[in-house]
């Protein structure tokens, strides 16, 4: 995206507006009509998220920017239909909550947790078909648009796919605010899980030390007389739900406008954000979220420069509203010590209020030998020092991460706790798209990142 320039006067804003501009990674839908029948069906149904929820995100947001809280955002590269049920909503929960325990320790902060689920079900692509044997069709965009078999069929795009993401939106929602709700989130039950991390191999050992602090801080609480078990600061938590606002013709299917305001706000979620793909301020997805009162999510990657920047927040957060704007950077561990500082640097300057966060997988991909498309853990985690680093040198805010992950033990990422090796990925690689932490390299990553916010 390096070199955009800024020439189209925006049209005026509604939530149709976007389609009079140019609009990357849309699908080729081959029925137009059944395209609009599908949408149709979606602005008949019930928002997923309110505005009122949405409102209240922004608040945290706003003091993750200023350094009062701490994000957390992390969840599959690409949900499926195939990987949906109670089982896998449960484990992506509990690995987000077992990192949030020991990231609110390291942070002393509270962290604002939010997954990328329940709408992450679409993938930007670098190229429209792929070619096997041969025989050449459209690639796979996510289960929101195509299948991921290798048949005409299967890689047709079909609209009545979107239906079925919002239905499949709806029930991982109720489960989520469920098992947030209901006591499956307590503190004392999440820290044991973490205990038993802790104890189960030598790697996990490593972090001993701030597991006895934390369980020496739970000690102190009940000597003091508080109620860490029925308490529901301590029994509850908040949870907020966030995907690539991709696909914009759904987006626009689930946008309603607020009763009590008179604002607009794309009800799929309660996070959008934009991909480096995507993130041309002339184009259709970053005036469609210009319009909408979510908070807003833009990738960043090596190549921004600090007027694109500018330019991005102009657009997107032309009022300097606090939390509205979040800049998530994925450099990669080579570049960032280059390309960070000057970009930080540069939207300090200009006193843009914005999160910054960190996406350390998305900059660390390669093809592994035997032909596995994956990301070591060692990158990861030196992507995330060269990012503390940077903003601690710039006197600004490291405000979170994001992350893709998974609850599952699968073998995507090389290294971590059970050191994975070229020849492990093929046991349990699992992914529809980008490689994910497994559960125990998530959860060794908090800890280190636990110990990059307390140094």
């Amino acid at each position: 995206m390096a070199g955009m320039t800024t020439t189209l006067t925006p049209p005026p804003w509604s939530p149709a507006s976007w389609r009079a501009l140019p609009a990357g990674q849309q699908p080729a839908w081959p029925d137009a009509s059944a395209v609009e029948r599908a949408q149709a069906e979606l602005r008949r149904q019930p928002p997923l998220v309110f505005a009122g929820e949405i409102r209240d995100l922004r608040a945290r947001l706003a003091e993750v920017a200023a350094g009062e809280a701490f994000l957390l955002q992390g969840g599959d590269c690409a949900e499926t239909f195939a990987a949906f049920g109670a089982d896998t909503i449960r484990d992506k929960l509990k690995v987000l909550l077992q990192m949030a325990v020991v990231l609110t320790y390291g942070a002393q902060l509270p962290v604002v947790k939010v997954g990328r689920i329940a709408g992450q079900f679409a993938k930007p692509r670098s190229v429209p078909s792929e070619t096997v044997d041969g025989v050449t069709l459209p690639v796979y965009r996510g289960d929101a648009v195509n299948s991921i078999d290798f048949t005409e069929a299967a890689r047709t795009p079909d609209p009545q796919r979107l239906v079925r993401v919002y239905n499949q939106a709806a029930a991982t929602l109720n489960l989520l605010r469920a098992f947030t709700r209901g006591g499956f989130a307590d503190l004392t039950r999440v820290h044991q899980w973490n205990q038993e991390f802790v104890a189960s191999s030598p790697q996990g050992q490593r972090y001993a030390a701030v597991a006895d602090e934390i369980d020496r801080a739970l000690r102190f609480l009940r000597a003091c007389g508080v109620d860490v078990t029925g308490d529901p600061t301590f029994h509850t938590v908040d949870f907020w739900t966030s995907h690539e606002a991709l696909l914009l013709g759904y987006e626009q299917a689930l946008t309603r406008e607020d009763s009590l305001t008179g604002e607009w706000y794309d009800c799929s979620a309660h996070l959008l954000w934009i991909g480096e793909r995507t993130r041309d301020p002339d184009g259709a997805h970053v005036h469609f979220l210009s319009g909408v009162g979510n908070p807003i999510g833009v990738k960043l990657g090596p190549t921004t420069t600090v007027d694109e920047a500018a330019e991005l927040a102009k657009r997107l957060n032309p009022d300097q509203v606090p939390g509205r704007l979040t800049f998530i950077t994925r450099m990669g561990a080579e570049a960032a010590g280059d390309a960070l500082p000057e970009i930080v640097r540069g939207v300090r300057d200009l006193g843009i209020p914005v999160v910054w966060s960190c996406d350390p997988m998305h900059g660390n991909t390669f093809i592994s030998d035997n032909g596995y498309k994956t990301r070591r853990f060692s990158d990861v985690l030196a992507e995330l020092r060269t990012f503390f680093a940077v903003h601690h040198a710039e006197g600004t805010v490291p405000g979170g991460v994001h992350i893709e992950l998974t609850g599952e033990d699968v073998t995507e990422c090389l290294g971590g706790a059970q050191e994975i090796a070229d020849l492990d990925l093929a046991y349990r690689y699992e992914t529809a798209c980008d490689p994910r932490l497994n559960n125990q390299q998530a959860l060794e990553l908090a800890f280190g990142v636990a110990q990059m916010l307390r140094a």
